[in-house]
């Protein structure tokens, strides 16, 4: 339509200067001005439908482009749904209810089926949740054990059956684990330690309260918190209990420990359960000022306590992306890729002065 409107225009303008050129010795000039006019006006509905067509040429490669991403997305993995059993130790404690999400929100991600059990906290009960998700015949087992010698019967059972079996935060003593995910435990004993070294300069009256210690996280933990405390000979331990990772057994150990121990500079617990728990009997007994503080996990309520200057710090081991991890290592090994047979993730101390800046879940 533009082009037959701009044809019409030319040929006026032509015959307007024809008429003129009869009646004016200017007639070729203004033809010939009239005549570049209509060029100029030419190239502008050219330039008109140049934009048009590049606009819709851009709409068109958007939908191609936004179809491509879908197919993309739709092709990421087999598409096979999988089914995988989780045996929980227990789902009381908050670290661990935070690994269920974790472990959960990445299954709802690759749309798997989870089998969820809870030993709470019983090595026996564990065997028997491990015994009934192999008879629902998942294509993986995902353990947090409960006792790290007690559960390797269970996991050469699900060999037997030919279940792999991933392994978090607890290791088991024996069987075949296709893939282990925890935290440097043994670091983290050594953090805490090197804490109250550093925050007591080096001399004081130490508390150390120990977790399930048929667990290689608790064994490991007081290994190196104790190597730090005999690289500084003038760190006392004054008493050691072990309170199995229970905020309520924590509080009584404390209690016991407090009434035995008139001065107490320091106190180490091997998670932070235990450690709120201690704090309650301190609190009660009206000596929490005196004793600088240290937990490991940093779980929501002791962050919260953190913030509020009754616990001064922790050892940051989010569980919530522990549960993340080992349920994608599944994923990946179920899709045919190679995973990593031993995975330490990344922990650090958390104090009052950075705890406003800690990221523990999604």
């Amino acid at each position: 339509m533009r082009k037959q409107i701009g044809a019409t225009v030319l040929a006026m303008a032509m015959a307007c200067s024809l008429m003129a050129g009869c009646s004016s010795g200017s007639g070729v000039t203004t033809a010939a001005a009239a005549t570049e006019a209509a060029k100029e006006e030419s190239k502008e509905e050219a330039k008109e439908e140049s934009k048009e067509e590049a606009k819709d040429e851009a709409k068109d490669e958007a939908k191609d482009t936004s179809a491509e991403a879908e197919n993309t997305g739709s092709e990421e993995g087999s598409g096979k749904k999988y089914v995988i059993g989780l045996a929980m130790n227990t789902q009381t404690n908050p670290f661990f209810v935070d690994v269920k999400d974790g472990v959960q929100k990445a299954a709802d991600e690759h749309g798997i089926e989870l089998y969820i059990t809870d030993a709470q906290d019983d090595p026996t009960i564990q065997m028997k949740d491990v015994e009934n998700l192999i008879t629902k015949k998942p294509d993986a087992i995902i353990i947090d054990t409960c006792d790290s010698d007690a559960i390797v019967s269970s996991i050469e059972a699900c060999n037997e059956a030919g279940i792999p079996v991933f392994t978090m935060d607890r290791e088991a003593n024996g069987g075949e684990v296709i893939s282990h995910i925890g935290y440097d435990a043994i670091k983290s004993g050594r953090m805490a330690g090197q804490y109250l070294v550093d925050t007591l300069g080096g001399k004081g009256k130490i508390v150390e309260i120990q977790g399930i210690m048929g667990t290689n996280v608790a064994q490991n933990r007081s290994q190196g918190f104790n190597e730090v405390m005999k690289d500084n000979p003038d760190m006392e331990i004054v008493a050691c209990q072990v309170a199995d990772f229970d905020r309520a057994k924590g509080m009584s150990v404390m209690e016991n420990i407090l009434q035995a121990n008139p001065e107490i500079d320091g106190l180490y617990a091997a998670n932070d359960e235990m450690l709120l728990g201690a704090l309650e009997a301190m609190e009660a007994a009206g000596r929490t000022d005196e004793i600088v503080k240290i937990g490991c996990d940093a779980i929501d309520d002791t962050l919260d306590a953190m913030k509020a200057g009754k616990v001064d710090a922790t050892i940051a081991e989010p569980p919530f992306f522990l549960g993340k991890a080992i349920l994608n290592t599944a994923y990946d090994y179920l899709e045919g890729k190679q995973v990593e047979p031993y995975v330490i993730l990344d922990n650090q101390l958390v104090t009052q002065d950075t705890v406003d800046s800690l990221v523990t879940k999604e």
